[in-house]
Formats: C-alpha cells, structure tokens, sequence
C-alpha cells in the first residue's frame, strides 16, 4: 500500500504542470468564451446581457447554415481520406528495410511545418496557370483555388497531405504493439495478406482506429486546418465556397466586431462535436466495438 500510494504522488506530480496548463489556458478559457455567447459584446469592449438572442439570431443566418453544411462536407471528404492514406502507409513502412527511418521522417514532415507557411507554398504552387502543378501538368485551365468546386476539395487535399505523417505514427504504434505470434498462426492457417489483414490487423488495430476516427473528425470539423488553410488560401473564397464555420465566426468577431455571436456559433459547434463523440462513445463502447 505504501509503494503504490508513493506511485500515486508520483503521477500526480508529473501530471500537475499538464495539468495546470490545461487548466489556466484551455478549460478557462473555453468556458468564458462560451460564458461570452450570453452577451452582447462589440469591439470597443461594451458588454451587455443577451440572454437567448445570439442564439436566436443563428436560426435566420442562411451564411451560417451554408457554412456548417461545408464544415460536413470537407469533414465527410477528410475524414475516411486520411484515414485510409494514413493507414496504408503504415502499413508499408511497419516493416523494417534499408532507410525505412527516413521514409518515416519524411513523411512526417509537413505536420513538423507551420500550417501558414504550408498555406502560403500551396497558394504559390496552386497560382492559377502559372503555378508550378499546372505547368508540370500541362493543367493551365484548371483554377484550382477559383473554382467554387474544386477550391474545398483542393484544401482537403492539402490537409490529408499535412497530417497523413501524424496519423500515420498513431497507426504504427498500434501496428507494433500486434503481437506477431498472431500473423505467424495466420500464416500457418493459409492466410494470406488480405485475411491476415482482415482477421488480425484490423480487429487488433480498433481501438487505435477509434482514436484516429475521433482525433481526425474534430481536426476536421474545428482543427487549425480549417482556419488557417481558408485564412491563407482562399480566405473563404470564392464565392464563400470554403467558408467554414470556424472561419465563419472568426468573420463575426474580428470583421464585424460581434463578439457575442461569434461566441454563440463556437458554443453550438462545440456542442456538437462533444454530442458526436459521446454518440461515437456509446456506439463502440469506447472503441472496442464489442456487444
């Protein structure tokens, strides 16, 4: 009992500085920026109750609306995308070859670089005919971040190739805790690559999917992604096509200095993603999918 309440102390010490600056600058915040959504409050600082009235305001917002429905739509093209692209590439470099380490480190990198800076070369190399895909290509009528139907897709893009490295790791660390006992009965059973995938990988690789599937949908819905890429990309455009709900508010806030309203979108989008995730909870029962 003495050892395992000085383990204990132990845990809490080295939870406490994490622990602390969730609290300070994540929790409290949070909730006071939600707390805001109850107010009036403008860009010169003057505050005042508002009860119900942000939220009423929502209902009859037709640019709000659109933007939740592109907030679903990217969410419904990134999420089963870098998913699978992340997946695959564990997969292929689970296994140790001659400069698999530097396979992994490339791979990687894009989520080493600041998402601006990612934005900024895309929009460079993205320019409309005189970008260099459109020139290695020969695509010169091809506006990839003009087109209203192709500027969300391109940004989706953009975002799986920014964190496939990431989610790739999380899918490897799962891969490597398979213990390869497993594979060799399979083997001995006349399993080939695809059962050995289906009977083993994937049900061992659940809960790891689980995390992936849930981490992904929140980057996807409210990640940095879809604010900085649209903010340095496509700021939106064109034709609002990119705007999404994220962005959204940020316009209602630091545009248009509604601060209360901004507030209010942020609570309803919070509201939801925490309304998936206990339903994706529920479901699954905490990813291990079992009766």
């Amino acid at each position: 009992m003495r050892a395992r309440r000085s383990d204990t102390r132990a845990a809490w010490l080295f939870l406490a500085p994490d622990g602390v600056g969730l609290l300070l600058f994540v929790a409290i915040p949070t909730v006071l920026a939600l707390l805001v959504g109850f107010f009036h409050l403008d860009a010169f600082g003057n505050l005042s109750w508002a009860g119900l009235d942000n939220f009423r305001l929502m209902a009859g917002d037709g640019l709000l609306w659109r933007s939740f429905g592109i907030t679903l739509l990217y969410a419904a093209m990134f999420v089963p995308l870098c998913f699978a692209v992340s997946l695959g590439l564990a997969l292929l470099v689970r296994d140790h070859f001659p400069g698999v380490g530097a396979v992994r480190a490339a791979l990687f990198l894009p989520h080493s670089v600041s998402l601006v800076v990612i934005g900024l070369v895309w929009q460079f190399l993205l320019t409309d005919k005189t970008g260099a895909v459109n020139r290695l290509f020969g695509l010169s009528e091809v506006s990839w971040l003009g087109d209203p139907d192709l500027a969300l897709f391109t940004l989706v893009l953009i975002s799986v190739w920014f964190l496939m490295g990431y989610q790739m790791l999380i899918f490897l660390g799962g891969l490597q805790d398979i213990p390869r006992e497993f594979y060799d009965a399979a083997t001995v059973d006349g399993g080939g690559p695809w059962q050995r995938f289906r009977h083993v990988t994937w049900p061992m690789l659940r809960p790891t999917s689980f995390f992936v599937l849930v981490t992904s949908t929140i980057n996807g819905v409210a990640g940095l992604q879809v604010f900085d890429l649209v903010f340095v990309v496509t700021s939106g455009g064109p034709a609002n096509a990119t705007s999404t709900v994220v962005y959204y508010a940020y316009q209602q806030a630091f545009l248009f200095g509604r601060f209360g309203y901004a507030a209010a979108i942020c609570a309803l989008l919070v509201a939801a993603l925490a309304a998936f995730t206990a339903a994706l909870f529920a479901l699954t029962r905490g990813g291990r999918f079992d009766g």
